[in-house]
């Protein structure tokens, strides 16, 4: 027996080892209540592109200890999340994808004594189709019922449960009386590794639009506070070149000094009446280019209004 638990735990080792090494991108999942078909149906989708692994964490910390010299950034990270009931799921597959298979994989279940509810959980008004006999299991836990056509109806909307709070025996069997099952039970994304660095799931939500929204706003306001400090940084760079070419331009204007991008400015301040000769005949152009095409439109409407061949009494 303890030769065979030797041999399983060092296949375990080499596997793990071999998983940490081949892949680039881990998943920390939560595997509460996830039944055994789950299990089944989710490796299967997950064929050619992740892998699954599960484990004891005492285990699985033991192997990472051993890794801690080869892959040091993997069992550093890696070794805190073992906590719980999880597993991992081994991918180099696009993390958005592979998060929606564990994810969509889910399956009613009924409240069960005991239980902590993940979700706040209401009965709504209407007719159970159970006899009067049961009323007074509705009123112990404050269902507010009538009875209606020889049966009991629940009058108005009641919360049978509250989120993070244990589920009782009652309430599990009222529930199961009505056959509600109000829970989804299924894998959940705890932690994400990648490249050595791990992260909450939610970064996954993140778009490409988003991010460059972001980039766009922090660089605007790294501009802003370089520009009023005074202080050079690589995103203002651009902006102080033209502020000063600026600058320079006004000293040209002010002075004799002449130089290449100041000759044109120069020469409109010399002779403003050439230029704005100029600008009229421009706008006339311009005009005229745009009127012609309203002109013949006009008189394709008037040729048109002559050649209806109708009179007034026709």
């Amino acid at each position: 027996m303890g030769g065979s638990t030797s041999i399983k735990k060092t296949e375990y080792f080499s596997k793990l080892k071999q998983l940490l090494q081949e892949y680039k991108s881990i998943f920390v999942v939560g595997v509460d209540n996830v039944s055994s078909q789950q299990m089944h149906e989710i490796r299967k989708t997950l064929r050619g592109r992740a892998v699954v692994l599960m484990g004891k964490n005492t285990m699985v910390r033991r192997a990472l200890r051993e890794f801690e010299e080869e892959l040091p950034e993997a069992a550093e990270l890696l070794m805190p999340l073992c906590r719980g009931n999880v597993g991992f799921v081994f991918t180099n597959d696009d993390l958005k994808e592979i998060r929606e298979v564990l994810l969509e994989n889910r399956v009613l279940a009924p409240a069960r004594a005991g239980a902590i509810a993940p979700k706040d959980v209401w009965i709504q008004a209407a007719n159970t189709g159970m006899p009067p006999d049961k009323t007074s299991f509705f009123q112990a836990l404050g269902v507010p019922t009538k009875i209606s056509r020889g049966t009991i109806e629940i009058t108005s909307d009641v919360k049978i449960l509250q989120q993070d709070v244990k589920v009782g025996p009652s309430e599990a069997t009222l529930l199961n009386m009505l056959n509600i099952s109000p829970f989804t039970y299924g894998m959940t994304v705890v932690q994400v590794y990648d490249n050595g660095q791990v992260f909450g799931s939610e970064i996954l939500d993140i778009t490409d639009e988003e991010l460059i929204s972001n980039v766009i706003g922090a660089i605007s306001t790294i501009t802003a506070i370089s520009l009023a400090a005074n202080y050079p940084t690589l995103p203002a760079v651009s902006h102080c070149i033209i502020n000063n070419y600026k600058n320079v331009l006004a000293l040209s204007i002010a002075s004799d000094y002449t130089f290449e991008g100041s000759e044109a400015i120069k020469d409109r301040i010399a002779n403003p009446e050439a230029y704005a000769a100029a600008a009229p005949a421009a706008a006339a152009a311009s005009g005229s280019s745009e009127a012609a095409p309203a002109a013949a439109a006009e008189e394709d409407e008037e040729s048109e209004d002559d050649d209806m061949g109708f009179g007034l009494f026709d």
